[in-house]
């Protein structure tokens, strides 16, 4: 089965509404300082990244349920063989990254899929989606992320 990506399926404009919306529910509202325009509560504008409480939100409204993984189980705890409609939909990682020789932390948001039954790494900073060669490949380079502290969470589709 063949599942065609949507480019659009979230726009900026789409999780910057939910971030605010999240930030106006938030009961600890935080005072405004010359930082909140590029530092909000779930947005970095400097960096562009989103925390994950907009991605959980997003991912929900498109009916999809994300669960972290206990990284103590590695990545054998999870199906990665069975077929494209089961209750797994993808993989979101939050790996950590260093920028401008190291000198900026951050995070970065990567997501893994399964399309046609071949997994894809479908980073955004990749030139085009790499493929895996098989689930165990994917376990590898899951655990891998995971020792070097990463966070998995899983998209399940809701059933």
């Amino acid at each position: 089965m063949y599942v065609e990506q949507k480019k659009d399926a979230f726009t900026r404009s789409s999780l910057n509404e939910i971030a605010e919306k999240l930030m106006l529910e938030e009961p600890n509202k935080e005072k405004w300082t010359p930082f909140s325009v590029l530092f909000k509560p779930h947005h970095n504008s400097l960096t562009g990244n989103y925390d994950i409480n907009v991605l959980i939100a997003a991912l929900e409204d498109k009916g999809k349920n994300v669960v972290w993984h206990d990284r103590r189980n590695g990545a054998s705890s999870i199906d990665l063989d069975g077929p494209e409609d089961a209750n797994l939909m993808g993989i979101l990682l939050n790996v950590p990254v260093r920028m401008f020789a190291g000198l900026w932390k951050s995070r970065h948001w990567v997501t893994l899929r399964k399309i046609g039954g071949v997994w894809y790494n479908l980073d955004s900073e990749l030139v085009a989606p790499e493929v895996f060669e098989d689930a165990e490949k994917v376990r590898e380079f899951l655990d891998y992320m995971i020792g070097h502290g990463g966070e998995v969470l899983l998209v399940m589709n809701n059933k």
